[in-house]
Formats: structure tokens, sequence, C-alpha cells
């Protein structure tokens, strides 16, 4: 009992006061859903620009296959059903497939889900009536009617109902990409139909972003929860948002916006073509896998087509350093010849919202040759599982865990207590090689106040990894996981291992300092996907660790 009311206590002191009251009004105020017709449709100055499209969803009238999951939609129990995961649900209520590959395709079948939806959800009851799944949905149908489908007069009454609903169901409570989300849905909505009811709307989701897009993008123009998937996912959002105000030109409170939601663009692209990795995906820090939001040249072509300049590229100097330091957000990019390597000298996130913070700190990926090498693990599920809670653990990332504890206190599904806090940052760069130190103190709470040092030394065909502890400490362990295309074999007796990518070409790799094992594990890159891959365990002999690969072909 002790134990947990340490972790709420730890998790509870960061919280903002808005947030705590908030939680109060949330629970404790219960509105009702205000039935009464839709106001107006506003004219429109201009058709809707297409977005980035997911993979189609609905494989027939009755079948779905969300977060590589199929679901059953015969029956209306679907909406809620108890064997599925809260996070399936939720994404089934967002209706993403109205705007998916190949949407025209399945019009009719669209046509009765929505029929479905209005009829078996009602006012204000199950998943589909919470705040979040509200506001992706309606998105989506107003996405969707901006593409020429029709919204009937009872859909619009209902979209109409649902808008009244969220206006009165705002996050503040959990704040981040979750008020954002509202205030988006709000902006929409307020554009899509007219009159002083929908100008409130408008108003009140322009007022929202004023404040939370400093307050959640970072001077380095990272998204301040510090995931690379949530980063993407709003990058979207406030290209769906010029898109939606360039439709609606001239309306008097997006005049001063637009302008700077570019520019807001434009910045937060350059920040994720630095976290991308050479296959054009995002690497994977904290909360972060594939399929969610869109890679970066699918944004970057949705930024063309609505006409907003090019992101600007990173620097790509031949024959030296290209080092790009985020020091708001805490990464560092280093990329030389064939390597191009990712660096978490991070905090876990906005102190206030960690929710989708990992143990992760001082953890790396690295690409070789365009391909992925050493990664972290990413994500397959939400909740409150036990697979959930080792995901999130430092031990499911490429960094040191001590004494079998995370370096930071990551509980619940969503929940952080003590954190770890980096410090001496240290980076020395030099004509054939650049070396980054930095330490953390997530271990000081621990018995003979341990604290990790870690030091990254990349020359033009080798990298040098020395994990330090300073110290007492009973069981250390350095993990390096491999993507699954990487083979990994280690000759025990003459301490020598080698990786073999995917084009066969291969990578050379020893350590001194610690016991050498190869383990199996399983990697993350989607919701629901757990892919098995290797990787390579350090247990510490010595307080000095040191991993060294060389990827010189011969």
């Amino acid at each position: 009992m002790l134990t947990r009311a340490l972790l709420y206590f730890h998790t509870v002191r960061f919280l903002r006061p808005a947030q705590i009251f908030g939680s109060l009004w949330y629970w404790l105020y219960s509105p009702v859903a205000t039935d009464r017709p839709a106001p107006s449709l506003r004219p429109v100055i201009s058709s809707w620009v297409s977005s980035p499209l997911q993979k189609p969803a609905m494989h027939a009238s009755d079948k779905i296959f969300i977060l590589n999951e199929e679901g059953n939609l015969s029956d209306r129990k679907c909406w809620n059903d108890p064997d599925k995961e809260k996070l399936w649900l939720y994404t089934l209520h967002y209706f993403n497939d109205l705007n998916a590959a190949d949407a025209s395709a399945r019009a009719d079948w669209h046509r009765v889900l929505i029929q479905r939806w209005i009829a078996e959800n009602p006012p204000t009851e199950g998943n589909g009536w919470e705040p979040y799944p509200l506001s992706l949905r309606i998105v989506n149908w107003i996405k969707w009617a901006r593409q020429g489908n029709e919204l009937e007069p009872v859909w619009l009454n209902s979209l109409g109902m649902q808008v009244r609903y969220l206006r009165k169901r705002l996050e503040y409570h959990l704040l981040g990409n979750h008020l954002f989300a509202n205030a988006k849905a709000l902006v929409f909505a307020g554009l899509y139909f007219s009159g002083d009811e929908a100008d409130e709307w408008l108003a009140k989701g322009v007022s929202i972003l004023v404040k939370e897009i400093p307050e959640q993008v970072l001077d380095d123009s990272g998204h301040f929860e510090l995931s690379t998937m949530y980063h993407s996912i709003i990058l979207e959002d406030l290209l769906d948002l010029i898109n939606m105000a360039l439709a609606y030109e001239g309306h008097d409170a997006l005049t001063y916006e637009v302008d700077s939601w570019i520019q807001t663009v434009q910045k937060m692209g350059t920040w994720l073509k630095i976290m991308s990795h050479p296959d054009g995906e995002i690497s994977f820090f904290n909360d972060s896998t594939h399929e969610i939001s869109p890679n970066l040249s699918e944004l970057e072509a949705y930024a063309r087509r609505l006409g907003v300049e090019e992101i600007a590229g990173i620097k790509n100097i031949k024959d030296r350093w290209s080092l790009d330091n985020l020091p708001a957000s805490g990464y560092i990019r280093l990329e030389k010849e064939q390597a191009v390597i990712f660096l978490d000298v991070a905090k876990i996130g906005t102190d206030y919202l960690p929710g989708h913070a990992h143990a992760d700190t001082l953890s790396f990926e690295l690409s070789l040759f365009g391909q992925r090498v050493v990664v972290n693990s990413g994500i397959s599920c939400y909740g409150n599982s036990d697979e959930r809670m080792r995901q999130r653990g430092t031990a499911a990332h490429s960094t040191v865990e001590i004494n079998g504890e995370n370096s930071s206190e990551v509980w619940s599904g969503f929940r952080v207590a003590r954190r770890a806090k980096p410090f001496g940052l240290n980076i020395n760069e030099t004509e054939n090689a650049i070396k980054v130190s930095c330490s953390h103190d997530g271990y000081r709470r621990l018995s003979g106040k341990p604290v990790h040092n870690r030091v990254w030394k990349v020359t033009d065909e080798k990298l040098i990894v020395t994990d330090h502890i300073k110290g007492q400490f009973n069981r250390a362990v350095a993990r390096f996981y491999l993507h699954p295309d990487v083979t990994v074999k280690y000759n025990r007796e003459e301490e020598l291992g080698t990786l073999e990518l995917e084009d066969g070409k291969i990578v050379d790799w020893c350590v001194s300092g610690g016991v050498v094992n190869i383990l199996n594990s399983t990697y993350h890159p989607g919701f629901g996907l757990n892919i098995p891959n290797q990787m390579i365990e350090v247990v510490f002999d010595d307080p000095e660790v040191m991993f060294t690969m060389n990827w010189e072909q011969k």
C-alpha cells in the first residue's frame, strides 16, 4: 500500500491544477446531448484537397480490419464489445475508412454504417460518445462530406448533436493531443456549419489552438509529448486545419491564424525529417509505431497539394558530419557516410503529461546502408496489460537497466511517477569522429544511488557505445535490440560477433566488460503486431561495458 501511495504521490505532484479540477469536473458533470436541428451549412470557397489515405479497413459490409485485428460488424454489440481492446473500439468509432484509399468503392457500406451508428449508439452512451473518438469522427464525417458525399438531414442533425456534446466535454483533464483533437473538431464543425452556434464552436476551437500550439510545439518544433508518432499526428492535424480554412477563406476567426499554422507546419516537417530513418519512417521513441500516422513523404505531398512551401531539408554535407541537435526535444541525429544514428538524451516528455512516455532514456536507434539495425521495440497495444507495461519499460529499449528497475517509474497504462532527468550532455566533434556523452539520474532513487553515463563515439565505419555506472548496483544489463531483418551470430570463445543485414552486408561487433547473451524477443512496428527479432544482452562484469560495431566492407 505504501508503494502504491508513493506512485500516486509522485505522479499527481506533477499535474497542473487545471488537470485536477478538470478531472473532478469531467467525472462529476454529466451533460445531456441536445437534440435539435443542426445549423445550416456554410457556403464553401474551394474544394477539399485530398489528405493522406489510410489502408482500407472494411473488407465487407459487416467485416472490418482495425489495428491488425478483424472485427465483425453484424451485431450492434460491436460498438462496445467487451472482448475488444479499448483502442480497437475507439478506432472503430473514428470512421477512418470513410477517408481511406478507394473509399468511393465502399460508399454504400459507409452510408449503412453511418445510419447504424446513429441508431445503435444512443446519445452519451458508450465508447463513441467519449470526447476523443467523438472528435475524430466529427472530422472524418465532415471530410467525407467535403469530398462530395451528401450527409442526409438525420445525419446532419446527429452531427450537430455530437458537436454540441463535445463542446461540453472538452478534455482539459488530459490536455495535450486530446485537447488538440477536440479543438480541431470544433474548428471543422464551426466552418462546415453556419450561424451563431457554429461561430461559437469555431471561436472556441481557435482560442484553444491559439493557446495550445505554442504550448505543445517546442522551440525546436518537436511536439512536447516527445513521441515521433504523435508529432506526425499533430502535423497532419495542422495540415487538415489549413485545408479546411482555405475552403472557407476569409472568415474573420481565421484571419491571423492560417499563416501561423503554415509556418508551424514547415518547422514541424523539418523536425520530422530529422527524426525519420532513411527508409522514410519514424524512429521509435516513447509511444511510436507505424501505420497510425502518415509518414514523412505522405505529409510532404499533402503540404505541396495545399500550396504550402516545401519543408526544408536537413543538412547533408559531403565528407563532413551531419549533426542535428534538437535541444528542446532532447534528440540528436548523427549522419556519416552509411550510418544514421538517433540518440535519446531527452526528458520523458512534458512534466504534466507523460502518458505516452517510455523509460527509454539514453536509448538509441541505428540505420546502416539505409537499413534499420539497432532499434527500440515499438508498441503493439495500449491499456493496462502486462505487455503494455513491458513495452514501456527500460528492458524493451536499447539502453541500460539497473537492478531490474525502470529508469523512470512507468506504471498503469499511461502513468509515470519518478522520472529520469538527463544531465551533462557534451558533444565533441572532430574531423574524423564525433562523441556524444550524457548521464541520467533515474536510478538515484535505488540503494547505492547509481548513475548511468553513456558515450557514443562514431567514426566513418565504427560505433563505440560505452556505458559506465557510477555508484553501487547489484545487476546491470545493456540491451541492443536488432531489427527483424538482421541476423546475429556470436562466437563466445573468440568473443566476436557478426550482424548480417537484409542485403547480405556484414557488420562485426564485440563487447568488453560484460557477459554476452543472444536472446529472442519481439518487435512491434504496428498495433497488434508482434514480430520475432533478436537482442544482444550484455550483463555487466565491471562498472563499464563497451560495445563496438564495425561496418567496414572488406
